[in-house]
């Protein structure tokens, strides 16, 4: 044999060994790095001597992800946890920009390299991972295709860990809570958090700042992140009230889990990576989502200077509403918020969820003439859906209530969902009561139908106590806004207020998700007299301020007329403020 021949024999059996190993597994790389156009974000794939499936992050050569674990578990079926190796993979660059309707800049660059991970174990037992690497983060998500076995599936537990770097400080809420988003930010080491809200914020040791949330949150279960193990984070998916996380059929992809990165607070706020990661339009035509400012009968409940049920000081009468109407007409506003016109708001609204009636009017509000003579003005009537939890009652009502809304020319709606953590009702099939959180799949469901509900009427809505934003404003930009956090009411009656850090925070946050209805604009600082327990935690120039620095395309001036009047001057501003804007860029900050 001449030693062409032995290199060939040589080749041939190394050839039929890789053959046979492929055939007991189908492992062909045992490591998989993904890196951004720039190089400067690189995502790792590796397995580990147990099998476990791990990916890793590394920004500027430093490590801000360490090795942390992949996979999910099922109720009846084999979980996908170990053995899993890459069989294939594909790659690609993505370089587009596109418009946005409405939002803080006007185009969006969506540059991204994307790999497709084909995985797959001995037992031919297949699913996706795409990774989409940007120059500022990425994102990943599972995609689980049809096989035997899998029509039905219930997930009842992901394993996805985000174990980040000793050292870290981090700004997060409490998840799991009975205030749902509503709580200060703390600042604190990792090993003080037992389960956080994303977005949650840290910063490295080494001054990276580190933003974990989702995108495309659709047909499945909110996470909260979990430490079960030193600074290891878990996504602890919100369960239904069996216990069940999450209930779908293959196939099925998982919302993006992300990573934003920067090498300082302020690249955060220049981020589009959530809102790259979501689907495009889907409504087409959406010339009739507005933004704008708007007034309302809402501070001056809070107040109590009026009620929202009925009586001597209800808020929500045709008398008040006109006056609001012409206070809006005079300044060039665009809306007139109403709550509390409709029947179900008398003594304890806040358990009341099963008598709210979505279309009967108290007998001293007329919503056709009150609409109307809005709109001889050139200002529209912002509707108001209170649920107080009872989803369900307001399912049945709904078609009829958005109907009601779009006859009298109603093209907002605000929606709220006031219950504690854990307690929204829903009923079954038949008529047995059962309570979920605001987070769960019924709920993030439940949110999604409202909205394209709506759509189809060509009504935008604003949602209070909301499911957290993902940003599904790009796929349905009647989303125009949300709450999702302590806002503006808790400066009249919180226990405690919020803190004047606050608000210097939700942009490095909560904001990052997308855009907030804080309800700023108070000017009357002492609404219940000089007693300072009662004093509003903020200044003038602060509330002018939250125009610009906590955005969203519609704004409310939340407090009275009569106190905008006293204050020309800064009330102008108000006035003159944009809320749709071609560009928005961050130059400095630090949380």
């Amino acid at each position: 044999m001449n030693q062409y021949d032995s290199r060939h024999m040589s080749f041939l059996c190394k050839a039929a060994l890789s053959l046979s190993l492929l055939a007991i597994s189908p492992l062909v790389a045992a490591e998989r790095t993904v890196a951004s156009p720039d190089g400067r974000v690189e995502f790792s794939v590796s397995s580990d001597e147990r099998g476990w499936l791990l990916y890793e992050v590394r920004f500027r050569g430093e490590t801000v992800i360490e090795p942390s674990r992949l996979g999910l578990r099922f109720l009846e079926q084999r979980d996908f946890d170990t053995g899993f190796g890459i069989e294939r993979s594909a790659e690609r660059i993505h370089d587009e920009t596109w418009e946005q309707p409405w939002g803080e800049r006007r185009l969006v660059r969506d540059h991204h390299r994307e790999a497709l991970l084909h995985l797959a174990d001995a037992n031919g037992l297949r699913f996706d991972l795409r990774v989409r690497v940007f120059d500022d983060g990425l994102g990943f998500r599972y995609e689980i295709p049809a096989q035997d076995g899998y029509e039905a599936v219930s997930n009842v537990d992901e394993l996805t860990e985000f174990k980040l770097p000793g050292g870290s400080t981090a700004w997060w809420i409490p998840g799991r809570g009975y205030n749902r988003y509503e709580y200060l930010y703390r600042k604190t080491d990792l090993d003080a958090i037992e389960m956080a809200h994303t977005p949650m914020t840290v910063r490295t040791a080494e001054g990276i700042h580190v933003s974990i949330h989702e995108a495309a949150l659709v047909d499945y279960a909110a996470f909260v992140l979990d430490q079960r193990r030193e600074r290891v984070f878990q996504t602890n998916l919100t369960p239904w009230s069996d216990g069940i996380r999450v209930r779908t059929a293959t196939p099925f992809k998982t919302p993006w889990r992300t990573v934003q990165l920067s090498p300082d607070a302020v690249g955060l706020l220049n981020s589009d990576l959530i809102l790259n990661l979501n689907e495009p339009n889907a409504l087409g035509d959406v010339s009739w989502v507005k933004p704008g400012k708007y007034v309302g009968i809402w501070w001056a409940m809070h107040i109590r200077h009026r009620t929202w049920g009925s009586g001597p000081d209800h808020g929500a009468t045709t008398k008040e509403t006109k006056r609001y109407m012409d206070f809006a007409a005079r300044h060039g506003f665009d809306g007139v918020l109403v709550e509390g016109w409709n029947v179900g708001w008398d003594g304890d609204w806040f358990h009341n969820g099963d008598l709210f009636r979505f279309t009967q009017a108290y007998p001293d509000f007329d919503l056709q003439a009150v609409s109307d003579y809005g709109l001889e003005k050139g200002v529209r009537l912002i509707g108001h859906h209170e649920t107080s939890g009872n989803v369900s009652n307001y399912a049945e009502q709904m078609a009829a209530a958005l109907d009601l809304y779009e006859s009298v020319g109603v093209r907002q709606v605000k929606t709220g969902y006031v219950a504690d953590g854990g307690n929204i009702k829903r009923v079954d099939g038949k008529g047995l009561p059962h309570y979920e959180w605001h987070d769960g799949q019924f709920m993030v469901n439940e949110y999604l139908k409202n909205v394209t509900e709506a759509a189809k009427r060509k009504i935008s809505i604003n949602t209070h106590e909301p499911i957290k934003d993902t940003g599904l404003r790009r796929t349905y930009p009647n989303w125009i806004s949300r709450e999702g956090a302590k806002g503006q009411e808790f400066n009249a009656w919180g226990v405690p207020p919020n803190s004047p850090e606050h608000t210097a925070i939700l942009p490095y946050t909560r904001m990052l998700s997308g855009p907030m209805d804080f309800t700023p604009g108070i000017f009357n600082l002492m609404p219940r007299g000089e007693d300072s327990i009662h004093r509003v935690q903020t200044t003038l120039a602060k509330q002018l301020a939250l125009y610009v620095t906590l955005y969203s395309p519609i704004q409310m001036a939340a407090d009275l007329p009569e106190n905008y009047e006293a204050r020309p001057e800064a009330f102008q501003f108000i006035v003159d403020v944009p809320t749709d804007w071609e560009q928005s860029l961050a130059l400095a900050g630090e949380v």
